[in-house]
């Protein structure tokens, strides 16, 4: 009975490492940064995408302020919408973080562009964007590729 209980513990602490390890999720001062992801690019390709989800859990207003890559010669973030099926995308200055809410940056909406990659983003593999808060400071995240046409993280990201 003890011996089974111990290795049920085992178990448990290994699967809580092991998803630890596989997780992407931040967390600076009162914002939490959750599942960043990319899509793999072609190598033709000379601009890449970034997405994720910013909470700002305080209960004082914050802003992302600016992006940045090595992955890339520039980031930015940018706001796109589509009407009569043409695409628009313009550069945003910068990203309110209310308090208490949500602000998702994700396909078709607001993302962070990289512009001039250096190399092509490979699926599998992971790069560190470090972004810049008004009031919270910066953080550098990793963030893992997708293959290319993925519409969200992957499952247990």
């Amino acid at each position: 009975m003890i011996l089974r209980d111990m290795l049920g513990g085992f178990l448990a602490l290994f699967i809580a490492v092991a998803s630890a390890g596989q997780t992407h999720h931040y967390k600076l001062g009162g914002l939490q940064i959750d599942d960043p992801w990319s899509r793999a690019t072609v190598s033709a390709a000379p601009n890449g995408v970034v997405y994720l989800t910013i909470k700002n859990t305080s209960t004082t207003p914050d802003k992302l302020i600016d992006v940045a890559s090595p992955a890339a010669d520039q980031a930015q973030v940018h706001d796109m919408k589509v009407e009569n099926d043409v695409s628009q995308m313009w550069l945003v200055g910068s990203v309110d973080l209310p308090p208490g809410r949500t602000v998702t940056l994700a396909p078709n909406g607001l993302h962070i562009m990289l512009l001039g990659l250096k190399k092509p983003l490979e699926a599998a593999q992971t790069f560190p964007v470090t972004l810049t808060f008004e009031k919270a400071g910066s953080i550098t995240i990793d963030v893992p590729v997708e293959p290319m046409g993925a519409t969200g993280p992957s499952q247990g990201s």
